[in-house]
């Protein structure tokens, strides 16, 4: 009953009419009682070479379902263009989760949150001067309509009713901690079944914000990390007569640059776990298996104060960010083993990745960034600054991710005010000498008088759009308004799109690369290689002797690196490597070694306990 068992024979579909439902203490699946035991693995954060591994690896530890979040910004990262092929087929990895017999809970969004840029909603939203993100504001609702229209038909063929795998999908994600607007949930809702999803429908929340983030028609789940006796009554007060299902037990935590790496010692989970299966309820771990924020999609938080993510998802989930079994997860198969039936028997545990510790590449080429400049799209003029998201590049829809240069002429020297409008960091330069740095909290700078005209220019780094709270439509990037010197605001701009993307770092293979200088010049590109022999295996790449910047392996680019910490090493997988050359490129903002080392352990940094 509890199999996903495909075609029948002579490949007619098996037919399954009732699917999942609930009764008034447990969910049912085609009429038995059934147990969610999920967890969390988001094919967007595991190279797609190992989906199996993760999955085959879940499976073993005796979870039943797998729950996945789908990032619209990923699937369209412009207006017109989607993106649902290799990294990001998302029909191809719910039918592997099908071919490994666990079901799937789907979790469309619009809105995910999951710790990525604008809680995976696209930038080119923001180019609305008068957008109202998650509310039935017609720009909003008109966007989610067309993305819909294209995810939505993907996975209609794969729910349970159909034969596929999915027996349930949320309705958005965590919407009482927002609630902006009654009548959204509805919307999304009716987003939903009108293009055909006709499983059962949940939604998601912290206990305190249950009431406001609930919709007729959806059973009510909630996140925690600690049971408290009280959340679990305020589910059960809203909604009686009905199972009870935390639909996000976190695991372990995120980690924010210029902190402390989270953990969540195993022993609580496993005690907190216990304890939710004794009352028979249902759970989906968050995360399961973190894997990585490649790139730049990583989120951040805006309470108290601005804080960045780090790439790493590892999250202190059982399943390490590179695969590795951990004593999360040993107590979990241990624990989950008691309320697997003897039909479900485990999966033998799938063998460990080799991981290597391969020989340091020596950066033998160096790029300044004011010579990678006329490989940019643009530059554009502009009397005022503006942001990132307005910049008229990438067929209109502005720019995303990365950094942006703003340059102008100035005449004098004096006080450089930056009225809190850099977004999220600055390195300013005077006739392309640095002369400081704008962050979020140092808002003026001196510039020193010189002779005649000289160029200013600002390198502004868009650290990660906020993912959660109701200051979403602000997420502007770059210059956000004026920057002053001697109290009169700057005008006439050549401004500069960096956003790395894999087009821009392949053109650089025709820049004016040198043989590596004395003082190279900052901010600058590094260039070296890397050699794997036979089958690359998974490594870890370590920086030291480096300040920050990004690291690009054949032109993909992994994350960003900081002295700060906490995380010390960037988790880089075999499957990204070729055998033979790989092109290591590093840009750097102001220090750098000639070396890159490549390491076989993780480093995530400094531990501290979850409060």
């Amino acid at each position: 009953m509890y199999r996903y068992l495909g075609m029948a024979a002579g490949g007619r579909r098996i037919s399954r009419k009732v699917g999942l439902r609930t009764n008034q203490t447990q969910f049912t699946l085609e009429g038995e009682p059934f147990r969610i035991l999920g967890g969390s693995i988001h094919y967007f954060r595991v190279p797609r070479a190992y989906w199996r591994d993760r999955l085959k690896k879940m499976k073993a530890c005796g979870i039943n379902t797998l729950t996945t979040y789908v990032p619209w910004s990923l699937h369209q990262p412009e207006r017109g263009a989607f993106n649902f092929h290799t990294q990001l087929d998302l029909e191809a990895y719910i039918n592997l989760a099908a071919e490994l017999e666990l079901w799937v809970i789907l979790r469309p969004g619009p809105y995910i949150s999951s710790e990525l840029d604008l809680g995976g909603l696209p930038s080119w939203l923001l180019r609305d001067g008068s957008m109202r993100l998650r509310t039935t504001y017609p720009g909003f609702t008109e966007a989610v309509n067309t993305f819909f229209d294209k995810l939505i038909p993907k996975v209609v063929p794969l729910q349970f009713k159909k034969g596929g795998p999915i027996i349930a999908v949320q309705v958005e994600n965590g919407y009482g901690s927002f609630a902006q607007d009654e009548s959204y949930m509805l919307f999304i809702k009716e987003a939903l079944e009108s293009r055909g999803i006709s499983e059962l429908l949940l939604t998601s929340d912290n206990h305190n914000t249950l009431k406001l983030g609930g919709v007729d028609g959806a059973i009510r789940s909630v996140k925690l990390q600690k049971l408290n006796q009280r959340d679990i009554q305020d589910l059960i007060a809203i909604q009686p007569n009905s199972p009870t299902m935390v639909m996000d037990y976190w695991t372990g935590w995120y980690d924010v640059w210029g902190d402390l790496h989270h953990v969540l010692p195993p022993e609580d989970m496993v005690s907190t776990l216990r304890e939710i299966l004794r009352r028979g309820m249902s759970v989906n771990l968050y995360m399961f298996h973190g894997g990585s924020s490649f790139g730049f999609m990583s989120g951040a938080l805006a309470d108290p104060s601005y804080r960045a993510l780090v790439p790493s998802y590892d999250y202190d989930a059982p399943l390490s960010e590179a695969g590795e079994y951990t004593l999360k997860y040993h107590l979990l198969r241990d624990l989950f083993s008691r309320y697997n039936t003897a039909e479900d028997s485990f999966l033998d545990m799938p063998a460990l990745h080799y991981r290597e510790t391969y020989e340091p590449a020596i950066m033998y080429m160096h790029l300044s960034l004011w010579d990678a400049l006329s490989f940019t799209e643009g530059p554009f003029k502009s009397y005022m600054p503006v942001s990132m998201e307005n910049l008229p590049v990438n067929n209109g829809n502005g720019q995303s991710y990365g950094y942006t240069l703003y340059e102008t002429t100035i005449t004098s020297g004096g006080l450089l005010k930056s009225g809190d409008n850099v977004r999220d960091r600055a390195l300013v330069f005077v006739n392309r000498s640095y002369i400081g740095l704008f962050k979020r909290k140092t808002l003026e700078l001196a510039v020193p008088d010189g002779k005649g005209p000289r160029t200013l220019s600002l390198l502004v780094e868009n650290c990660g759009r906020v993912h959660q709270g109701r200051d979403l439509d602000k997420q502007h990037k770059g210059l956000v308004g004026d920057i002053s010197l001697n109290s009169i605001p700057l005008r006439d701009f050549t401004i500069y799109s960096l956003d790395m993307k894999p087009s821009f770092i392949d053109s650089l293979y025709r820049a004016p690369w040198k043989g590596p200088p004395n003082t190279p010049s900052f901010p600058g590109f590094f260039m070296g290689r890397l050699f794997a022999y036979g089958y690359p295996s998974d490594t870890f790449v370590k920086l030291p002797g480096w300040e920050k910047g990004v690291v690009f392996i054949n032109g993909l680019n992994l994350g960003r690196y900081w002295t700060i910490g906490p995380q010390q090493a960037l988790y880089l997988p075999g499957p990204f490597l070729n055998s033979g050359i790989n092109q290591v490129i590093v840009f750097e903002e102001q220090e750098a070694d000639y070396k890159v080392h490549f390491e076989d352990t993780p480093d995530l940094g400094m531990a501290a306990e979850i409060q």
